[in-house]
Protein backbone atom coordinates (compact mmCIF):
# COMPACT_ATOMS: atom_id res chain seq x y z
CA UNK A 1 0.00 0.00 0.00
CA UNK A 2 1.30 3.47 -0.84
CA UNK A 3 0.61 7.12 -1.46
CA UNK A 4 2.15 9.23 -4.21
CA UNK A 5 2.92 12.94 -4.03
CA UNK A 6 4.20 15.08 -6.89
CA UNK A 7 5.45 18.43 -5.64
CA UNK A 8 6.02 21.22 -8.16
CA UNK A 9 7.45 18.80 -10.73
CA UNK A 10 8.91 20.61 -13.73
CA UNK A 11 10.68 19.32 -16.81
CA UNK A 12 12.42 21.04 -19.69
CA UNK A 13 14.21 19.52 -22.66
CA UNK A 14 17.00 21.96 -23.48
CA UNK A 15 15.20 25.32 -23.43
CA UNK A 16 11.75 23.86 -24.07
CA UNK A 17 9.54 23.52 -20.98
CA UNK A 18 7.36 20.40 -21.06
CA UNK A 19 5.92 20.26 -17.53
CA UNK A 20 5.04 23.45 -15.68
CA UNK A 21 4.91 22.71 -11.96
CA UNK A 22 2.76 19.61 -11.42
CA UNK A 23 1.27 19.11 -7.96
CA UNK A 24 -0.68 15.91 -7.39
CA UNK A 25 -1.67 13.74 -4.41
CA UNK A 26 -2.67 10.12 -5.09
CA UNK A 27 -4.30 8.36 -2.13
CA UNK A 28 -3.60 4.83 -0.96
CA UNK A 29 -5.34 2.36 -3.27
CA UNK A 30 -6.52 5.05 -5.69
CA UNK A 31 -6.36 4.72 -9.49
CA UNK A 32 -5.63 8.10 -11.09
CA UNK A 33 -5.72 8.44 -14.87
CA UNK A 34 -3.62 11.07 -16.65
CA UNK A 35 -5.32 11.89 -19.94
CA UNK A 36 -4.63 14.38 -22.68
CA UNK A 37 -3.76 14.89 -26.32
CA UNK A 38 -0.39 13.89 -27.79
CA UNK A 39 2.40 16.17 -26.63
CA UNK A 40 0.66 17.36 -23.45
CA UNK A 41 3.37 15.88 -21.18
CA UNK A 42 1.49 12.92 -19.69
CA UNK A 43 4.04 10.24 -20.63
CA UNK A 44 6.92 12.44 -19.51
CA UNK A 45 5.25 12.82 -16.13
CA UNK A 46 4.83 9.04 -15.81
CA UNK A 47 8.47 8.45 -16.74
CA UNK A 48 9.53 10.90 -14.03
CA UNK A 49 7.48 8.97 -11.45
CA UNK A 50 9.08 5.73 -12.72
CA UNK A 51 12.60 7.17 -12.53
CA UNK A 52 13.18 6.83 -16.28
CA UNK A 53 13.44 10.63 -16.59
CA UNK A 54 14.86 13.07 -14.06
CA UNK A 55 12.77 16.17 -13.32
CA UNK A 56 14.34 19.56 -13.86
CA UNK A 57 13.00 20.46 -10.41
CA UNK A 58 10.44 19.26 -7.90
CA UNK A 59 9.98 16.09 -5.87
CA UNK A 60 8.49 12.62 -6.31
CA UNK A 61 7.43 11.17 -2.95
CA UNK A 62 6.21 7.57 -2.57
CA UNK A 63 4.94 6.52 0.84
CA UNK A 64 6.41 9.66 2.44
CA UNK A 65 9.83 8.81 1.03
CA UNK A 66 11.52 11.18 -1.41
CA UNK A 67 12.52 8.97 -4.35
CA UNK A 68 13.39 11.77 -6.78
CA UNK A 69 17.05 10.76 -6.98
CA UNK A 70 16.57 7.00 -6.78
CA UNK A 71 16.92 4.50 -9.61
CA UNK A 72 13.72 2.79 -10.87
CA UNK A 73 14.68 -0.50 -9.15
CA UNK A 74 14.78 1.26 -5.77
CA UNK A 75 11.34 2.91 -5.99
CA UNK A 76 9.15 -0.15 -5.28
CA UNK A 77 7.13 0.34 -8.47
CA UNK A 78 6.06 -1.87 -11.36
CA UNK A 79 5.37 -0.54 -14.86
CA UNK A 80 3.23 -1.96 -17.66
CA UNK A 81 4.31 -0.66 -21.07
CA UNK A 82 2.44 -0.02 -24.30
CA UNK A 83 4.57 -2.52 -26.25
CA UNK A 84 4.50 -5.22 -23.48
CA UNK A 85 8.37 -5.34 -23.36
CA UNK A 86 8.50 -9.15 -23.02
CA UNK A 87 11.68 -11.14 -23.53
CA UNK A 88 11.04 -13.15 -26.73
CA UNK A 89 13.41 -15.99 -25.81
CA UNK A 90 11.80 -16.62 -22.41
CA UNK A 91 8.61 -18.48 -21.61
CA UNK A 92 5.66 -16.78 -19.97
CA UNK A 93 6.85 -18.18 -16.65
CA UNK A 94 10.37 -16.89 -17.30
CA UNK A 95 9.13 -13.41 -18.17
CA UNK A 96 6.99 -13.19 -15.05
CA UNK A 97 9.69 -14.65 -12.79
CA UNK A 98 12.70 -12.74 -14.13
CA UNK A 99 12.45 -9.71 -11.85
CA UNK A 100 12.00 -11.92 -8.81
CA UNK A 101 15.08 -13.98 -9.70
CA UNK A 102 17.13 -10.78 -10.02
CA UNK A 103 16.02 -9.83 -6.51
CA UNK A 104 17.18 -13.22 -5.23
CA UNK A 105 13.85 -14.59 -3.99
CA UNK A 106 13.70 -18.32 -3.16
CA UNK A 107 12.48 -20.54 -5.99
CA UNK A 108 9.44 -21.72 -4.02
CA UNK A 109 8.37 -18.10 -3.40
CA UNK A 110 8.87 -17.24 -7.10
CA UNK A 111 6.72 -20.18 -8.20
CA UNK A 112 4.00 -19.27 -5.72
CA UNK A 113 3.83 -15.66 -6.86
CA UNK A 114 3.87 -16.52 -10.57
CA UNK A 115 1.18 -19.19 -10.25
CA UNK A 116 -1.01 -16.93 -8.09
CA UNK A 117 -0.74 -14.09 -10.62
CA UNK A 118 -1.35 -16.46 -13.55
CA UNK A 119 -4.50 -17.74 -11.86
CA UNK A 120 -5.78 -14.20 -11.26
CA UNK A 121 -5.18 -13.32 -14.92
CA UNK A 122 -6.41 -16.60 -16.39
CA UNK A 123 -3.10 -17.48 -18.08
CA UNK A 124 -2.16 -20.55 -16.02
CA UNK A 125 -2.23 -22.75 -19.13
CA UNK A 126 0.18 -20.45 -21.01
CA UNK A 127 3.17 -20.50 -18.65
CA UNK A 128 5.35 -22.65 -20.94
CA UNK A 129 4.63 -20.69 -24.13
CA UNK A 130 6.86 -18.05 -25.72
CA UNK A 131 5.53 -14.52 -26.39
CA UNK A 132 5.35 -15.15 -30.16
CA UNK A 133 2.80 -17.89 -29.49
CA UNK A 134 0.44 -15.48 -27.70
CA UNK A 135 -2.23 -13.08 -28.88
CA UNK A 136 -2.03 -9.37 -28.08
CA UNK A 137 -4.43 -9.72 -25.19
CA UNK A 138 -2.48 -12.65 -23.74
CA UNK A 139 0.79 -10.73 -24.00
CA UNK A 140 -0.80 -7.83 -22.16
CA UNK A 141 -1.89 -10.19 -19.38
CA UNK A 142 1.67 -11.52 -19.12
CA UNK A 143 2.99 -7.95 -18.85
CA UNK A 144 0.47 -7.27 -16.10
CA UNK A 145 1.40 -10.54 -14.39
CA UNK A 146 5.06 -9.53 -14.38
CA UNK A 147 4.02 -6.36 -12.54
CA UNK A 148 1.74 -8.16 -10.08
CA UNK A 149 4.32 -10.72 -8.93
CA UNK A 150 6.59 -7.95 -7.72
CA UNK A 151 3.90 -6.91 -5.22
CA UNK A 152 4.90 -3.25 -5.65
CA UNK A 153 3.72 -0.20 -3.75
CA UNK A 154 2.75 1.53 -6.99
CA UNK A 155 1.53 0.40 -10.45
CA UNK A 156 2.34 2.57 -13.47
CA UNK A 157 0.50 1.96 -16.76
CA UNK A 158 1.82 3.63 -19.93
CA UNK A 159 -1.01 3.39 -22.52
CA UNK A 160 -1.10 -0.42 -22.11
CA UNK A 161 -4.19 -0.96 -24.29
CA UNK A 162 -3.33 1.12 -27.34
CA UNK A 163 -2.03 -1.86 -29.37
CA UNK A 164 -5.22 -3.92 -28.91
CA UNK A 165 -8.28 -4.02 -31.15
CA UNK A 166 -11.44 -2.20 -30.05
CA UNK A 167 -13.29 -5.22 -28.62
CA UNK A 168 -10.26 -6.46 -26.68
CA UNK A 169 -9.61 -2.98 -25.31
CA UNK A 170 -13.06 -2.95 -23.73
CA UNK A 171 -12.46 -6.38 -22.19
CA UNK A 172 -8.98 -5.54 -20.89
CA UNK A 173 -10.21 -2.21 -19.52
CA UNK A 174 -12.69 -4.03 -17.32
CA UNK A 175 -10.06 -6.58 -16.28
CA UNK A 176 -7.56 -3.90 -15.27
CA UNK A 177 -10.18 -2.12 -13.16
CA UNK A 178 -11.30 -5.35 -11.45
CA UNK A 179 -7.68 -6.34 -10.85
CA UNK A 180 -6.72 -2.96 -9.40
CA UNK A 181 -9.68 -3.01 -7.02
CA UNK A 182 -8.95 -6.58 -5.99
CA UNK A 183 -5.28 -5.90 -5.27
CA UNK A 184 -5.86 -2.40 -3.87
CA UNK A 185 -2.57 -1.15 -5.34
CA UNK A 186 -2.17 2.59 -5.84
CA UNK A 187 -2.00 3.15 -9.60
CA UNK A 188 -1.18 5.82 -12.15
CA UNK A 189 -2.53 5.19 -15.67
CA UNK A 190 -1.64 7.24 -18.75
CA UNK A 191 -3.86 7.28 -21.83
CA UNK A 192 -4.95 9.55 -24.67
CA UNK A 193 -8.30 7.71 -24.85
CA UNK A 194 -11.02 9.58 -22.98
CA UNK A 195 -13.26 6.47 -22.78
CA UNK A 196 -10.48 4.59 -20.98
CA UNK A 197 -10.01 7.57 -18.69
CA UNK A 198 -13.70 7.91 -17.82
CA UNK A 199 -14.25 4.20 -17.16
CA UNK A 200 -11.02 3.42 -15.29
CA UNK A 201 -10.17 6.33 -13.05
CA UNK A 202 -11.22 7.23 -9.53
CA UNK A 203 -9.96 10.66 -10.55
CA UNK A 204 -8.72 12.14 -13.82
CA UNK A 205 -5.90 14.56 -14.46
CA UNK A 206 -6.71 16.28 -17.75
CA UNK A 207 -3.41 17.61 -19.09
CA UNK A 208 -3.11 20.57 -21.45
CA UNK A 209 0.28 21.83 -22.64
CA UNK A 210 2.17 20.56 -19.61
CA UNK A 211 -0.34 21.72 -17.01
CA UNK A 212 -3.26 19.98 -15.30
CA UNK A 213 -6.34 21.72 -16.69
CA UNK A 214 -8.58 19.91 -14.18
CA UNK A 215 -8.19 17.22 -11.52
CA UNK A 216 -11.48 15.67 -10.40
CA UNK A 217 -13.63 12.49 -10.50
CA UNK A 218 -14.73 11.51 -14.04
CA UNK A 219 -18.37 12.56 -13.77
CA UNK A 220 -17.48 15.91 -12.24
CA UNK A 221 -15.18 16.60 -15.17
CA UNK A 222 -17.92 15.56 -17.59
CA UNK A 223 -20.69 17.58 -15.94
CA UNK A 224 -18.67 20.60 -14.76
CA UNK A 225 -15.61 21.04 -17.01
CA UNK A 226 -13.27 23.74 -15.72
CA UNK A 227 -12.61 25.32 -19.11
CA UNK A 228 -13.30 25.00 -22.82
CA UNK A 229 -10.29 22.69 -23.33
CA UNK A 230 -11.58 20.12 -20.85
CA UNK A 231 -15.14 20.54 -22.14
CA UNK A 232 -14.06 19.89 -25.72
CA UNK A 233 -11.70 17.03 -24.89
CA UNK A 234 -14.00 14.94 -22.67
CA UNK A 235 -17.13 13.64 -24.37
CA UNK A 236 -17.83 12.05 -27.75
CA UNK A 237 -18.96 13.61 -30.01
CA UNK A 238 -17.28 16.73 -28.66
CA UNK A 239 -19.20 19.52 -26.98
CA UNK A 240 -20.68 22.22 -29.22
CA UNK A 241 -19.40 25.75 -28.62
CA UNK A 242 -21.61 28.70 -29.50
CA UNK A 243 -20.45 32.33 -29.27
CA UNK A 244 -22.76 34.67 -27.37
CA UNK A 245 -22.75 37.88 -25.34
CA UNK A 246 -23.90 38.49 -21.78
CA UNK A 247 -27.15 40.43 -21.40
CA UNK A 248 -27.73 43.26 -18.93
CA UNK A 249 -28.10 41.80 -15.44
CA UNK A 250 -26.28 38.58 -16.39
CA UNK A 251 -29.38 36.38 -16.36
CA UNK A 252 -29.27 35.55 -20.08
CA UNK A 253 -27.05 35.49 -23.15
CA UNK A 254 -27.70 36.67 -26.67
CA UNK A 255 -27.00 34.24 -29.51
CA UNK A 256 -25.41 35.23 -32.85
CA UNK A 257 -28.84 35.39 -34.52
CA UNK A 258 -30.06 37.89 -31.96
CA UNK A 259 -32.19 35.47 -29.92
CA UNK A 260 -31.75 35.51 -26.10
CA UNK A 261 -31.35 32.37 -24.02
CA UNK A 262 -31.97 32.56 -20.28
CA UNK A 263 -29.75 30.76 -17.77
CA UNK A 264 -31.68 28.30 -15.62
CA UNK A 265 -29.30 28.39 -12.64
CA UNK A 266 -28.89 32.13 -12.04
CA UNK A 267 -27.10 35.19 -13.45
CA UNK A 268 -23.44 35.27 -14.40
CA UNK A 269 -21.11 38.03 -13.25
CA UNK A 270 -19.85 40.49 -15.83
CA UNK A 271 -20.75 43.59 -17.81
CA UNK A 272 -23.40 43.64 -20.54
CA UNK A 273 -21.92 42.67 -23.88
CA UNK A 274 -19.13 40.52 -22.38
CA UNK A 275 -18.18 37.77 -24.87
CA UNK A 276 -19.23 34.28 -23.77
CA UNK A 277 -18.84 30.77 -25.08
CA UNK A 278 -21.88 28.58 -24.51
CA UNK A 279 -21.28 24.83 -24.41
CA UNK A 280 -23.87 22.14 -25.13
CA UNK A 281 -23.21 18.44 -25.47
CA UNK A 282 -24.66 16.82 -28.63
CA UNK A 283 -26.86 14.46 -26.59
CA UNK A 284 -28.56 17.43 -24.91
CA UNK A 285 -29.77 18.94 -28.18
CA UNK A 286 -33.30 17.90 -29.09
CA UNK A 287 -35.35 18.51 -32.24
CA UNK A 288 -37.92 21.27 -31.94
CA UNK A 289 -38.74 24.86 -32.74
CA UNK A 290 -39.14 27.71 -30.30
CA UNK A 291 -37.43 30.79 -28.90
CA UNK A 292 -34.54 28.68 -27.61
CA UNK A 293 -33.91 26.84 -30.90
CA UNK A 294 -31.64 27.36 -33.89
CA UNK A 295 -32.06 25.92 -37.42
CA UNK A 296 -29.43 23.53 -38.79
CA UNK A 297 -28.65 22.83 -42.42
CA UNK A 298 -27.77 19.13 -42.26
CA UNK A 299 -24.41 18.20 -43.84
CA UNK A 300 -23.82 14.64 -42.59
CA UNK A 301 -25.91 11.95 -40.91
CA UNK A 302 -24.24 9.06 -39.06
CA UNK A 303 -26.73 6.28 -38.23
CA UNK A 304 -25.48 4.25 -35.25
CA UNK A 305 -28.45 1.95 -34.75
CA UNK A 306 -30.24 3.08 -31.60
CA UNK A 307 -29.13 6.67 -32.17
CA UNK A 308 -28.08 9.03 -34.95
CA UNK A 309 -25.37 11.68 -34.99
CA UNK A 310 -26.31 14.68 -37.13
CA UNK A 311 -23.72 17.25 -38.25
CA UNK A 312 -25.04 20.56 -39.49
CA UNK A 313 -24.46 24.29 -39.86
CA UNK A 314 -26.30 27.00 -37.97
CA UNK A 315 -26.80 30.50 -39.46
CA UNK A 316 -23.42 32.20 -39.79
CA UNK A 317 -21.68 28.91 -40.62
CA UNK A 318 -21.37 27.64 -37.04
CA UNK A 319 -20.80 23.86 -36.95
CA UNK A 320 -23.22 22.02 -34.63
CA UNK A 321 -23.45 18.30 -33.83
CA UNK A 322 -26.56 16.66 -32.36
CA UNK A 323 -26.91 13.09 -31.09
CA UNK A 324 -30.52 11.99 -31.48
CA UNK A 325 -32.27 8.84 -30.33
CA UNK A 326 -33.59 6.69 -33.16
CA UNK A 327 -33.28 7.37 -36.89
CA UNK A 328 -33.23 10.69 -38.73
CA UNK A 329 -33.58 11.67 -42.39
CA UNK A 330 -33.83 15.15 -43.81
CA UNK A 331 -31.84 18.18 -44.88
CA UNK A 332 -32.94 20.59 -42.14
CA UNK A 333 -33.19 20.20 -38.38
CA UNK A 334 -34.22 22.83 -35.84
CA UNK A 335 -32.65 22.02 -32.46
CA UNK A 336 -33.50 23.39 -29.06
CA UNK A 337 -30.80 24.67 -26.73
CA UNK A 338 -31.99 23.57 -23.28
CA UNK A 339 -30.90 26.14 -20.65
CA UNK A 340 -30.62 23.42 -17.96
CA UNK A 341 -27.71 21.82 -19.86
CA UNK A 342 -25.83 24.99 -20.78
CA UNK A 343 -22.17 25.33 -19.84
CA UNK A 344 -21.08 28.97 -19.73
CA UNK A 345 -17.46 30.01 -20.27
CA UNK A 346 -15.65 33.33 -20.43
CA UNK A 347 -14.77 33.64 -24.12
CA UNK A 348 -11.48 35.45 -23.41
CA UNK A 349 -10.05 33.17 -20.71
CA UNK A 350 -11.90 29.96 -21.58
CA UNK A 351 -12.63 29.42 -17.88
CA UNK A 352 -15.99 28.23 -16.59
CA UNK A 353 -18.30 31.04 -15.52
CA UNK A 354 -20.58 29.93 -12.68
CA UNK A 355 -23.45 31.92 -11.13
Amino acid sequence: MATLSLRDVRKSFNATPVLHGIDLEVADGELVVIVGASGCGKSTLLRIVAGLEAPSSGQVVINNRDVTGLEPADRDIAMVFQNYALYPHMSVFGNMAYGLKIRGLPRAEIERRVKDAAEILGIGALLERKPKQLSGGQRQRVAMGRAIVREPALFLFDEPLSNLDAKLRVQMRAEIRRLQRRLGVTSLFVTHDQVEAMTLGDRLVVMNAGRPAQVAPPMEIFSRPADTYVAGFIGSPAMNFIPATLEEGGASARLPGGAPIRFSDGPRPGPAGMPLTLGLRPEHLSPGEGPDSIPLAVELVEPLGSETVVHGRAPGGLAITARLSGAFTGSALPVRLPPAHLHVFNAETGRRLDP
